[in-house]
Parts: C-alpha cells; structure tokens; sequence
C-alpha cells in the first residue's frame, strides 16, 4: 500500500553496485529500512547526496506491515537544509546527534511527539547563527524526555548531587559512582531549566562541558540497553573549544 510521510535520514549502507539501504526515522511508521536502486547512476531519481545524516526528507513510500525492508516510491528533501551541510561546527554537531538517534531510536512504530521533537531541533540547528555550544547537551537532555528517563526535577532547586541510575536529584550523595556533583549537579540544573534558544547564556567551561557530555552519553548507556559507546563527541569538543 501506498503512503505518504516526513522522514529522517539515519544511515545509508551499500547494498550492490548502484543500490542502497537507508534507514529512516518516519514520522507514520517509526524507524523503517529502504532499498533504493540505482542511487550511483549519474542520473538517478534520488541521488546518494539527498540521503545524508539528518538530512529531512518527504516520502512517497511502499509499506508492507509484515516486510523488514520497505521500498521508496518518491523521496525530495523537504525543508533542504541550508547551513549544516556546509558549517563545520554544525555538521559535527548533525553527526553526533546522528550517532546517538541512531543508537537510542529503535521503535518501528509510529512516534509523532519523538519525530516532532528531532525534525523541528534540526530545523533550528539549520536556522540558528550562534550561541551553539550548548546546543547538544540540551538536545540529549530534551531527547530522553520522549525516550523515557527525563530527569525528576523534584527537589532540584537545592540538590547538590544527581543520581544518574535512578534520575533523581538528592542532597546526600547516592551509593557508587553514578552521579553528579557540585558544580556539575547546578550545571544540569541549568539545562534542563533552558530552552534552545536560551542555552547559549548557560556559561560553561570548556572541561564543564566535556565532563557534562561524557556523563550524559554514560546516563544514556544506563538506561538504553546495547546503546554502547559514543566516539564523534571527542571530535565535537574538540571544534567547539
């Protein structure tokens, strides 16, 4: 059966000579897996270039409730990006966010408050000129909203340590080593009080921030079974500072 709907793209693979499997976080039927012949070809009716990480596309797709791997009918981007493709800070930014989506969505069912969530942050990623360095902290943070484990911000006010196993915040330190600390405790704090566009006035050091997405990615792997191990981050700290 025919269908229309908004995607995401999350992963290009090479199938055969001139064929591709892309995977595609749909707005109607959640992750899907789709061939798509003759992307090589000088003048092919979608092009490898329109499959890129994050990249938003418009579908007209085949799907058969019961097939592991679906086909595309029609696919243009839509919006097309303007800036992340061409921006280095953006584009380490769009590769991070894509490694851990990739890693932490895995529904194959509809999820249009999630979908909702990643296409409208990467439109405002694309839009967005400055005061990015934050950007991907709030973003995993706002992201585990929708994936299940959003920190309870009761008590936080006055909190100086944050239990990451049970994503809660407490005035006495938690058993083990899993959790945060001041200043780092005040830091998320910050965060989760702020908004895209006001995260560029959360002041952190360049060590605050690196510490922060080491601990986030560690939060993530605790409650995201198989979710294992996040390298583009290194590279992005290291264009941010």
């Amino acid at each position: 059966m025919v269908h229309k709907t908004r995607g995401i793209i999350f992963k290009t693979t090479d199938y055969s000579e001139s064929s591709v499997i892309v995977q595609v976080f749909t707005e109607k039927f959640g992750m899907q897996s789709y061939i798509i012949n003759g992307v090589k070809k000088p003048k092919a009716k979608i092009p490898r270039n329109m499959l890129q990480p994050l990249h938003l596309v418009d579908m007209v797709v085949y799907h058969k409730n019961a097939g592991s791997v679906q086909r595309i009918s029609e696919l243009k981007n839509s919006p097309v990006l303007q800036t992340i493709p061409y921006d280095v800070i953006k584009s380490c930014i769009a590769i991070f966010l894509n490694e851990v989506l990739y890693k932490a969505v895995r529904q194959q069912s509809a999820d249009e408050q999630l979908f909702d969530f990643v296409f409208n942050a990467i439109e405002w990623l694309d839009h967005q000129n400055d005061g990015l360095a934050n950007f991907h902290l709030l973003f995993l943070l706002q992201l585990t909203r929708y994936l299940g484990f959003y920190p309870d911000k009761a008590g936080a006010k006055d909190a100086a340590y944050f239990d990451m196993k049970n994503g809660v915040f407490s005035n006495y330190k938690p058993d083990g080593v899993l959790y945060l600390s001041p200043p780092h405790t005040q830091n998320l704090i910050k965060l989760l009080q702020s908004g895209f566009g006001a995260s560029a006035q959360i002041r952190l050091s360049n060590d605050e921030r690196r510490y922060m997405i080491n601990k986030l990615l560690e939060y993530y792997a605790l409650h995201i079974e198989g979710f294992g191990s996040i390298r583009s981050h290194e590279v992005l700290e290291d264009v941010l500072n």
